[in-house]
């Protein structure tokens, strides 16, 4: 042993074991582990302190080389010190952490050191243990790791909630409440979405279509026997021995605020809420788990009004072993924050189905608002005319943009575009007030500067809210005469007159020249307090009127005047031969981001002539949208005549046949506005005409005792057809065949 500091010679015995004895150190002295470690000394601190003095047994059944010996007796569970029973077997000894007993029967922590001592043979003789009572510092770090464990379930729950909002933020991903089900088996074994659409049904997405019914209509409703007077006569009663009360339908219905639990091992009415969802769930349960559960705790997922559906969460348990007391004794995480986190998803869940499907509505009722009011266009004889309207998809597919094309007496034809500020519902009403008052005029009246002040003291006096521009002009034949049912002479020429009011002027696109037609300027709309005027032009075979609203060139980044100077410049550039290759051309340059709502007329004169003789580098394909009224036929038949000759195709008597059929089917058996478009895919014609009706065509052999019912077999005689969804409708395609080439 080493000298003390300042002492020529180590301390006494007496001095050394008075130290020893004093200390409040837990001490003892061992004998080797082949021995048995006997108990042969114990100061008065580990006396005092475990009430095992030396001297001590092991406890009855111990056994001798697998166990710490006497000092068993100050362990609570002799496993805790079986990690050093190797270590002081080798003779290593060491430090080893265990909980021991007091002699009061409170326990404690303790770390205990082994230190051995051998004899100059190198034998183990004894160990020398310390215990040091760690037991404040074995709680604090408890405490410490308990906390940890709390703000890492905290952090994942946080983590799950904002992967839930996420999912839950695209309203058109079809897997959202199953994705969002797989989520929480982070925290429950299992849980399911069930949307109360006329009756539960197992959802994994949001079906916008299907607007919230509520209540639970499918399902009976079934009473306690107290009520048994005022039951419905008709109504299916419970069976003996099946549980009366419906928690599931109370749920649905609003009559408790739940969450509630039900029991799947007993049986519930056939014809119940709870009979159907307890069916549902065993089956599903067992299919995914090959666990047959016992009970499910299940939420109301609920919306602003009514409960839209339930969140279903399995708690673990079987059937046959039990119903936990606590229906929230889930088998991972704390109780109430498992609960927490399926009730603020269920919350949420509830609040985007209903956002949803609010929005769904409204869109929906945009659309049918504007489908009502979409601009006309009428065939005019002499005339290549090409519509288009596109409103900005960020306003909900409502804007105050307009255009008519009017066939006002045979000679005569009145084109208007406008222009409403604003992209909502009101820019949209006040869009159709005005078109409904310069329609009225334009059949009237003759002059465009006279319909216009016709038109701005009407709206004064109507008080419409919004302000809008327009141009209007009226084109009367000035060569050749049609009455004959001919077509017009190749150099007939046209007369237009027009005035603006406060709106972008039309081009003039004339052998490659580009002209504003910027007279004639005015006031906006109801603000002409000074008579208008009326500009004249002649236009010739070949030449092109442009019409078109400030969506087409105007973009954050530059001003409007630069967009017109963009608008004219590609307008020089355009070769296209027809009125729809000239608006293809303008869109595919102009138009690609759109920031506002586009509407364009586009009015060609043919040119026999050149039209025959030069070539068409237009783009390969076409829009248009037509009315559902059978005149859109005609329309669609010159609309592929026209295509087909600017590019070049044979086989244009087919196409007209197959284009006449589709559209035909559209108007006969659609709904809304059809949309047809035509593509030149370098090997034929490909044809597509769209519907809002959602319903396949059909190939039949023909209506019995009446004519016709062979239009599609027409169809695919003559093209490889198809149908796919599109929107809230269908769209309809064929392609054309190649015609078979016979060998000379």
């Amino acid at each position: 042993m080493g000298d003390f500091p300042g002492h020529a010679s180590g301390p006494s015995p007496a001095l050394f074991a008075e130290l020893v004895e004093g200390t409040s150190l837990c001490m003892f002295l061992t004998g080797s582990f082949d021995d048995g470690l006997p108990l042969l000394w114990v100061n008065d601190a580990f006396l005092r302190k475990t009430g095992v003095g030396a001297g001590a047994t092991a406890p009855p059944g111990t056994p001798g080389r697998a166990s710490l010996g006497p000092l068993e007796r100050v362990l609570v569970d002799p496993a805790s010190g079986a990690l050093a029973v190797p270590a002081l077997a080798s003779g290593d000894g060491g430090t080893f952490t265990m909980q021991c007993r007091k002699a009061s029967g409170d326990t404690y922590w303790s770390h205990v050191t082994f230190t051995p001592r051998r004899d100059d043979a190198g034998r183990l003789t004894h160990y020398l243990g310390v215990s040091v009572d760690v037991s404040e510092y074995v709680d604090e770090h408890s405490a410490q790791l308990q906390t940890l464990a709390a703000e890492r379930r905290q952090r994942a729950d946080l983590d799950l909630i904002a992967q839930t909002t996420e999912l839950l933020g695209d309203l058109e991903y079809p897997y959202a409440l199953r994705d969002i089900a797989e989520l929480l088996r982070s925290v429950v074994p299992w849980s399911a979405f069930y949307l109360n659409d006329d009756g539960l049904l197992y959802a994994e997405g949001i079906d916008v279509a299907a607007p919230p019914r509520g209540r639970g209509r499918r399902h009976a409703r079934y009473v306690v026997e107290s009520d048994a007077d005022q039951l419905d006569p008709q109504a299916p009663m419970p069976l003996p021995g099946l549980e009366a009360i419906d928690a599931v339908q109370d749920l649905l219905d609003g009559l408790v605020d739940g969450p509630v639990l039900v029991r799947l091992d007993v049986e519930y009415p056939p014809y119940s809420a709870s009979g159907w969802l307890r069916r549902d769930l065993v089956r599903r349960v067992v299919d995914e788990t090959g666990v047959r559960p016992g009970s499910v705790v299940v939420h109301a997922v609920g919306g602003r009004r009514q409960v839209l559906g339930l969140l279903v969460t399995w708690n673990g348990d079987q059937a046959g072993v039990g119903v936990a007391a606590d229906p929230f004794a889930m088998s991972l995480g704390e109780p109430d924050d498992v609960r927490t986190v399926v009730e603020v998803v269920a919350r949420r869940a509830g609040a985007a189905i209903d956002n949803a499907r609010l929005y769904a509505r409204e869109h929906r009722l945009a659309e049918a608002l504007q489908r009502a009011m979409l601009p006309e266009q009428a065939d005019v004889t002499g005339l290549d005319v090409w519509t288009y309207y596109a409103p900005n998809a960020e306003h909900a597919q409502v804007g105050g943009d307009w255009y008519d094309v009017l066939d006002i007496d045979g000679s005569t034809v009145g084109l208007v575009i406008g222009d409403v500020v604003g992209h909502d519902v009101e820019a949209a009403a006040a869009m159709g007030q005005l078109r409904s008052v310069v329609r009225s005029y334009a059949y009237e009246l003759t002059t465009p500067a006279v319909v216009l002040d016709r038109v701005d003291t009407l709206v004064q006096g109507m008080r419409i809210p919004r302000s809008a521009s327009l141009v209007y002009a009226t084109l009367r034949r000035r060569g050749g005469d049609d009455a004959d049912g001919l077509e017009p002479d190749a150099d007939e020429s046209w007369d237009m007159e027009y005035t603006r009011a406060g709106h972008l002027p039309p081009l003039l696109l004339r052998n490659g020249e580009v002209r504003q037609l910027d007279g004639a300027a005015g006031s906006l709309v109801g603000f002409g307090f000074v008579e208008r005027r009326t500009a004249h032009e002649v236009l010739l075979p070949g030449d092109v009127l442009l019409f078109y609203t400030d969506g087409l060139i105007e973009r954050r980044d530059r001003s409007l005047k630069v967009g017109l100077d963009a608008l004219v410049g590609a307008s020089a550039r355009i070769t296209a031969r027809d009125a729809a290759g000239v608006g293809e051309e303008l869109l595919s340059r102009l138009a690609d981001a759109p920031e506002d709502d586009v509407a364009i007329v586009v009015v060609r004169l043919p040119d026999p002539v050149a039209d025959a003789t030069t070539p068409s580098l237009s783009p390969r394909s076409r829009r248009w949208l037509l009315p559902s009224e059978p005149a859109s036929i005609g329309r669609a038949r010159h609309a592929v005549l026209r295509s087909c000759q600017a590019w070049g195709l044979a086989d244009s008597a087919s196409a007209e046949l197959v284009v006449s059929e589709l559209v035909a089917n559209g108007v006969l058996h659609g709904w809304g506005n059809i949309s047809l478009r035509l593509f030149d895919t370098g090997d034929g014609l490909r044809i597509e005409v769209e519907d809002a009706n959602p319903a396949p065509p059909v190939t039949t052999d023909g209506h019995p005792n009446r004519v016709g019912g062979f239009g599609m077999q027409i169809v695919e005689r003559l093209a490889d057809w198809g149908w796919r969804p599109a929107g809230s409708g269908k769209l309809v395609w064929a392609k054309l065949k190649q015609p078979v080439q016979v060998g000379g």
